[in-house]
């Protein structure tokens, strides 16, 4: 049993005592240091013994001091002279005595063993935390510097739809989760969604961080995969062409996405040539890594590694590069994002565009649509072909078209009834959005027969599209 010393007088005295008596751990007891009567509840429980007396007076304090050996003490009183009295009284006696001390004064006396709680600026807290757009952080837990916080998704976040498995989260963590009033197990193939409100736990300076990713919704992608752009070559099995054309749009790339690494990882080095000519290339630029792998590491394992190593947030490969069965199958297995370069120039593309297909997909994938066009300042292109006039369709296309008013981005849609993949072969200058799926990358005979726009667009080598990682 731990026995504590209280020492107490006024109004947040007197509520403290309540509160503690209500609560009331039976494993501790209490020496309760008191003035005034009206702080003393009609309930004392056996656990708690009253000495009243002003606690100022070094010599009765003592009695109580010797009395028993206290595992820790507490000063709440409502005025700074007698507060700094009795933290002197008591550390001039016991010297490694740990010491709580209320205080709405700015107290001079600095001891490792005596922890202030400043009533006022947590007052201070508790109104701010009110108000829209604010971190709420938890007060007195840990090491109370706000190494937890509460976060409330917001609608069009660049974090919604995603399933928390696929969060980069470093130096932090996802611990609880809480939708329509009820905690709801954590697991990696969970989805956040719109209006739910996450426990997070890490270092304070990385969850404000994590805060502004999360609230202000949109241009970090590709957050919350990953932060930096990822190119891995293979100079023995690629051509010199789609060697180039990868890592000309990937530093286009990089270009447009806000304050990115690029990493090009460079595997089988058969010629220098081809080396000197990717320096060259991106020479004139910061944050460019270039690394260069000599002692030919099995493709699984390097970019198992990088992934993780370099925080990376997507991959830049080609749809050539990708019909290498054994590639395609490493690269989809990393679950980012992929930048799958088609023939059409980069720097031409004027509109992000979705077909849309299956709604679960295209309701997780659809903000990062948004992100990706307020980065890139492209318009937003809908095709929808909703022949059976699906209701959950008409709805996706709703949220996207206040999407598109919230935050500013011009937005068309085209709805027909017509062949949604001769409707996308009319287009021009655009970057495709798709769901990730492996089914893309499984063997196919035929698409003669088959209705999948999903599939058949990523069979599309002409268009430059980034493939999202989804739920499947």
């Amino acid at each position: 049993m731990k026995n504590i010393l209280l020492i107490l007088d006024g109004l947040v005295a007197k509520n403290f005592l309540s509160r503690l008596i209500e609560v009331n751990p039976a494993n501790n007891s209490y020496d309760v240091v008191y003035m005034n009567d009206y702080i003393v509840p009609d309930i004392q429980p056996s656990n708690f013994i009253f000495y009243k007396f002003d606690p100022t007076s070094a010599s009765k304090l003592r009695i109580v001091l010797d009395k028993e050996l206290h595992y820790n003490g507490m000063v709440i009183l409502d005025n700074k002279a007698d507060t700094v009295s009795v933290i002197n009284n008591i550390m001039s006696y016991k010297h490694n005595f740990s010491l709580t001390v209320y205080s709405n004064w700015n107290i001079d006396i600095q001891d490792d063993k005596i922890q202030y709680y400043k009533g006022n600026e947590i007052l201070a807290n508790g109104l701010l935390e009110k108000l829209p757009d604010v971190p709420v952080l938890a007060q007195n837990v840990g090491l109370k510097q706000g190494e937890i916080m509460e976060i409330q998704i917001p609608f069009g976040s660049s974090y919604a739809y995603r399933y928390i498995g696929a969060i980069a989260q470093k130096d932090w963590k996802i611990f609880a989760l809480y939708r329509n009033n009820s905690l709801v197990n954590i697991r990696p193939s969970l989805i956040l969604k719109p209006n739910d409100i996450i426990l997070i736990i890490g270092k304070p300076k990385v969850l404000l961080q994590v805060y502004g990713a999360i609230t202000r919704t949109l241009g970090h992608f590709p957050m919350p995969f990953g932060n930096n752009i990822y190119i891995y070559l293979n100079l023995a099995l690629q051509s010199e062409s789609d060697i180039l054309n990868i890592v000309n749009k990937g530093l286009f790339l990089y270009k447009k996405l806000k304050n990115k690494k690029l990493i090009i990882k460079i595997t089988q080095p058969s010629t220098i040539y081809m080396i000197d000519q990717i320096k060259q290339i991106v020479s004139n630029f910061e944050n460019i890594i270039i690394e260069i792998d000599y002692y030919f590491k099995d493709m699984q394992d390097i970019v198992k590694s990088d992934k993780k190593r370099f925080d990376v947030g997507i991959v830049v490969t080609s749809a050539k590069f990708l019909q290498i069965s054994k590639v395609a199958k490493n690269i989809f297995d990393m679950e980012l994002p992929i930048f799958k370069c088609g023939y059409e120039a980069i720097e031409t593309i004027k509109y992000s565009l979705e077909l849309l297909y299956d709604i679960s997909d295209y309701t997780q994938i659809s903000p990062m649509l948004f992100d990706i066009s307020i980065q890139w300042n492209l318009k937003v292109k809908i095709i929808n072909s909703n022949p059976l006039e699906d209701e959950n369709r008409d709805q996706l296309v709703d949220n996207l078209e206040n999407l598109a008013k919230i935050f500013g981005v011009d937005f068309i849609i085209n709805t027909n009834t017509h062949n949604p993949i001769k409707e996308l072969q009319k287009e021009k200058n655009i970057l495709q959005i798709l769901p990730l799926k492996h089914n893309f990358i499984q063997k196919r005979w035929s698409s003669f027969l088959n209705t999948n726009s999903d599939l058949l667009s990523y069979d599309l080598e002409q268009y430059n599209q980034i493939l999202i990682p989804i739920v499947e």
